[in-house]
């Protein structure tokens, strides 16, 4: 196992740059998501750290070594691809054992090693089988089976299970994070799936058009983001975004241009008459006597929680509730917002309340 330095790298294809100096300091055994949009930069800074792209600038350090001109394998990494990568007239002993065979080792610590990650992995019953005969999931084990057989300092994710059904998915996800509790292996983990970095990640890196937005521990991301962009792409259904000036006349109120007024519990110093963006989560909102009125517009039940889209001012909002809510549409609810994020309408950035 090792630790992940990530400083100033940066990457142009030509003259199009789309890493414009990342830094990001994995610890020795932590699991590191990076999430970001399409286009963010993710794949391709992983790709860097196992030296499939060349670095533009900046350094790239696993351990103490540096490793900008590192060939692949000579870093101690292994990768887990989207596509499984899996040799299809080899059994499932044969392409995990791969690597080591052609590294020319003993067999007795190659099928020691596969027996072991088979074990982990519950792929035992099916080492003769063949990938054709395999399911996305079971793909998906082999795949990872690989890398844990080569014992890497590294582990290397990207997308594993954008190709996986929805359900198979959430199945995956924990089998990914046992793994790591069980093998400890420092883990850096690609996907454009907010869900999924919440849920395994340590820490997350949220990336955006080649750029570090917010580095931090799940829940802190979701509590405190540090601009609209980190808001809006942590958490689902997304945040509000609700454009305004906090006004206190008698009553401390958030109000429109459009004339929607929530009414709120405190905002921050010197912040009346300020251009501001509240943002409220869908589930923040609660039904009040003294809340805004809004129109519902669409309900969406879904077992656990209710889905409302209501309207109001001319802004639409997305709300959630766990309580059996079921209005009509065309029904008028009166909201008010247990809880508030303020963001500066020109910067984008999050106003401490």
């Amino acid at each position: 196992m090792a630790s992940v330095g990530v400083r100033d790298v940066r990457k142009a294809f030509g003259s199009t740059n789309v890493l414009h100096g990342v830094s990001v300091e994995i610890q020795d055994g932590e699991f590191v998501v990076l999430v970001g949009p399409s286009g963010c930069g993710k794949s391709t800074l992983l790709r860097m750290i196992a030296g499939l792209e060349n670095i533009s600038g900046g350094e790239i350090r696993i351990g103490e070594r540096v490793v900008n001109n590192v060939p692949p394998k000579e870093r101690d990494i292994a990768m887990v691809f989207q596509n499984y990568a899996l040799y299809p007239h080899l059994t499932v002993r044969d392409n995990m054992a791969f690597s080591m065979s052609l590294r020319k080792a003993p067999k007795a610590e190659i099928a020691e090693r596969v027996a072991r990650a088979a074990r982990i992995l519950g792929l035992s019953q099916l080492l003769d089988r063949y990938p054709r005969q395999l399911s996305g999931g079971q793909r998906q084990r082999v795949a990872m089976g690989r890398a844990i057989v080569r014992d890497p300092q590294v582990f290397l994710f990207d997308e594993p299970l954008s190709n996986l059904d929805a359900k198979l998915r959430v199945a995956m996800r924990t089998e990914i994070k046992e793994l790591h509790q069980r093998l400890k292996t420092t883990t850096i983990y690609v996907t454009h799936d907010q869900i999924e970095a919440m849920t395994m990640a340590d820490r997350i890196v949220v990336m955006h058009n080649g750029l570090v937005e917010q580095i931090g521990p799940p829940l802190q991301l979701y509590d405190r983001p540090d601009n609209i962009f980190v808001a809006g792409f942590i958490g689902s259904p997304a945040m509000n975004f609700i454009p305004g000036q906090v006004r206190a006349n008698g009553s401390l109120v958030f109000a429109t241009s459009s004339g929607l007024s929530l009414p709120l519990n405190s905002a921050p110093s010197l912040a009346e008459g300020r251009p501001l963006i509240l943002g409220v989560r869908p589930e923040d909102f609660e039904i009040a006597p003294d809340g805004a009125p809004t129109e519902v517009a669409v309900v969406e039940p879904t077992g656990p929680e209710t889905l409302l889209s209501v309207r109001a001012g001319g802004q639409e909002l997305t709300t959630v509730f766990r309580e059996r809510v079921l209005p009509q549409p065309k029904e008028v609810l009166k909201l008010r917002p247990r809880l508030v994020h303020f963001f500066d309408a020109e910067s984008g950035r999050r106003v401490a309340a």
